[in-house]
């Protein structure tokens, strides 16, 4: 149900600032909603990681005001080839995983 998604460039030079957007297919319920007389139980991310080589790069800690599909920005630099982990957290422990490599020269 949950589909992360990144975009990011394969390749970058040594030091140059990169986009890193993500997003995932993900309804945020909060719990509050009621569909057809019964309350729509609560599905909520509550966190997301991206780790650089296993290393904390950058995170994000979600609320209840979190629109659905949660989408992200950032900037990163690299000195290195990369491999990079997205991480999306909910709040019963499940995760959503998603990789990427980026080629430095």
């Amino acid at each position: 149900m949950s589909t992360p998604r990144i975009r990011m460039p394969a390749s970058a030079k040594a030091g140059e600032p990169i986009e890193i957007r993500t997003l995932i297919d993900h309804p945020m319920e909060t719990g509050l909603r009621q569909q057809n007389g019964q309350t729509v139980p609560r599905k909520m991310i509550v966190r997301f990681e991206a780790l650089a080589d296993g290393e904390m790069l950058f995170a994000a800690d979600f609320r209840n005001g979190t629109s659905a599909n949660p989408y992200l920005a950032f900037i990163a630099r690299f000195e290195k080839t990369t491999a990079l982990t997205f991480v999306w957290r909910e709040e019963d422990g499940r995760e959503y995983r998603a990789t990427q490599r980026i080629s430095v020269s």
